[in-house]
This record gives C-alpha cells, structure tokens and sequence, in this order.
C-alpha cells in the first residue's frame, strides 16, 4: 500500500512509519517539526529513519537513506492548498493521520493553536480523502476524550459527552468529523484512543520523561492530586503494533447498529472506533517506584494539587481490539521502564 503518515516525526509517527516501511509499503510522511517540545528529539527520529536533518525544507520530499521507499514532507496540515496538491500528486491508499498539537496543559494556555491544528488540519485531511478515493482512514483520538466519566474500564461504547480541556474536546470532534465524512461519502474511517503511550523516543513533556529526567539530575518531581492518580500505560511497540493491525483492518458497516440505541464505537457506515491501551491502570506512586527502581535513585517528591484539564484515572477496556482486531498490548511496565531508561541513558549520554 501507498500510505500517507502525518506526524512522522512524532513519537507515535515515527515508530509507525519504520513499522510500515519494514514491510514493503510505500510511506510518505509529513511533519511540521513545530517547536512543542525540543525539536533535537525530533530531527533524531527522523535522522534514525534516515532522513537527514540538513537536507530538509519546507514543501521537499527527502528520499530516505535507510529505506527505500520512505519519502519525508515537511508540510503544515493547516495549509489547505499544499495538502490539496499533496493528495491530488500521490494517489494514497491510506491515510495514518497522528499529527496534532498535542498537551492537555497547554491547550488550555494556547487554545488557538489546537483549533488551527486539530480541527483545520483534520479538515484537510478528511477533504483529501473524501477527493481522493482514500480507502481508510486511520486517526489518533486519546483517552482524554472520555473526560468526567467515571466507569471504568472506559468502554468505546460509553458516551464522551464531558471531557475537561480543549485539547480532549478537539479529539472528540475529530471523531465526530469522521463519521460524518464516513456517513456522507462512505470513507472508512477509524479512531484510535491512545492510552498514556512511552517508551524509547518518548515526548519530553510526559511524565515519563519529565521523572526519569529529574531522578537521574537530583531534582526534585511534581507529582498531581498529591501522587493520587491512576494511569493506563502503554508501551510504544504495542501501540505500533495496535496501529499497523488497524490500518489492514477496514472498517466495514455494521448490520446490527441500532438507531433507537445508538453505539457510539460504530455506525451504519464504515465507521469505527478502538480503545488502545494496556488495560492495566498503575497508581501514580507505583509508577514513580518503578522508575526510582531502574534508575537505582530515590525521587525528592513535591506534592501538589491536581491540574485543571487533568483526570483522576485512564482505564483502557480493549475487547474490542482483542475480539476484532485480535490483539492485546502485552509488554509490563518493567520492562518498558527498563527498555525505556536503556535509550535516554544512552541518548542523552548520560553515565552513571
């Protein structure tokens, strides 16, 4: 397949695009490089796809010197006339939409940039789609979009009517956008709610990165709600993996959905919508142990009161990833820290 995967220098992106390419598709990846978070890590990645960070500007494909049918883009998604001529050009397959201005804090400082991103850029995309005969589209949601709700496991089959920053309610329009797309020009579309994903290459305004970070630097960590929080944490090869399965996997409509009760994981379209998490939520302090264990450090710990956008808990139910898609994330929170702490050690030169 021909598949266009946007984000391709983030976290997720990167680790999906080498997992495409290792199988023989041809992958085109887009990326602004914005400067969230320290742009280093992110010319790293691409540097590690063998994308090199001197050949790249703005509107050029870059050949990848690592594998052969990888092409590098660095593009804006708000640019609607450059994202008309890149689908019009390429004749794509699929689409693996993972690129968003991501942060749950943040959104609430800088709402206007998660409107021009998450909503205008997710309008390209989609438009591309619909113009150009796309056979699936494959989108990153989050597990923030199920805000207040208080049952748990989150099932995709429960409503997601109060999420609680801006950032959560841009993902619940995108999925609202696709189905409406999906309704109205039959394209197979497909969201994914990533839970709490780390590991290797990891985003450096996560927690992960922001404890091992300061545990290994002597400085004390911020830990929210007084360290009384649970989180769903997914290890990045399972999300890879969750990720290559569902774009082979097209949505078809399902002939039991019911109009008078309306299951908001499917329609009466090609439409679809998958939780992808380790179903297994950690206590923050647990979590907090099991890094101060493999960095061999004890953490100084400031305690502070929860953070407004922030949720008390993430609880991944996956049955329908394991009853459609046939998978389960499986990798245990040890071993993730310690394959996770194994590369910024050795990334950031760090010895001990």
């Amino acid at each position: 397949m021909k598949i266009l995967v946007t984000g391709a220098a983030g976290f997720i992106g990167y680790s999906v695009v080498q997992a495409l390419s290792r199988k023989g598709n041809e992958v085109v990846g887009l990326d602004n490089i914005n400067d969230y978070y320290d742009t280093t890590l992110k010319y790293a990645r691409l540097e590690n796809c063998g994308i090199k960070k001197d050949s790249i500007t703005w509107y050029k494909f870059i050949q990848s010197e690592k594998y052969p049918h990888y092409r590098f883009i660095r593009m804006h998604i708000e640019d609607k006339q450059a994202m008309q001529m890149l689908f019009a050009n390429e004749s794509f397959d699929v689409v693996c939409h993972l690129a968003a201005q991501a942060g749950v804090r943040y959104s609430i400082e800088n709402p206007e940039a998660y409107i021009h991103s998450n909503i205008e850029g997710f309008l390209h995309i989609i438009e591309g789609c619909r113009n150009n005969a796309i056979k699936h589209l494959v989108y990153a949601s989050s597990s923030s979009v199920y805000g207040l709700n208080g049952n748990v496991p989150f099932s995709e089959k429960a409503g997601i009517a109060h999420p609680t920053s801006l950032y959560a309610a841009t993902k619940k329009a995108n999925e609202l956008m696709a189905h409406v797309y999906s309704h109205l020009y039959s394209i197979p579309s497909t969201g994914l709610r990533f839970f709490t994903v780390y590991g290797p290459w990891g985003r450096p305004d996560m927690s992960p990165f922001l404890f091992t970070d300061a545990i290994l630097s002597g400085r004390p960590i911020k830990v929210f709600n007084n360290g009384n929080m649970l989180r769903d944490f997914t290890y990045i090869d399972d999300i890879t993996e969750g990720v290559v399965r569902i774009i082979e996997h097209i949505p078809a409509p399902d002939p039991s959905w019911d109009a008078t009760r309306p299951d908001p994981s499917s329609s009466n379209c090609a439409y679809r919508i998958y939780n992808i998490g380790h179903s297994a939520p950690v206590p923050l302090m647990d979590f907090i142990e099991t890094i101060e264990k493999n960095c061999g450090k004890k953490a100084e710990k400031e305690f502070l009161p929860m953070q407004a956008g922030d949720v008390f808990q993430t609880h991944a139910d996956t049955t329908a990833l394991q009853q459609e898609i046939h998978f389960k994330p499986s990798t245990s929170l040890n071993d993730g820290i310690r394959k996770y702490l194994n590369w910024f050690k050795k990334f950031y030169n760090i010895n001990e």
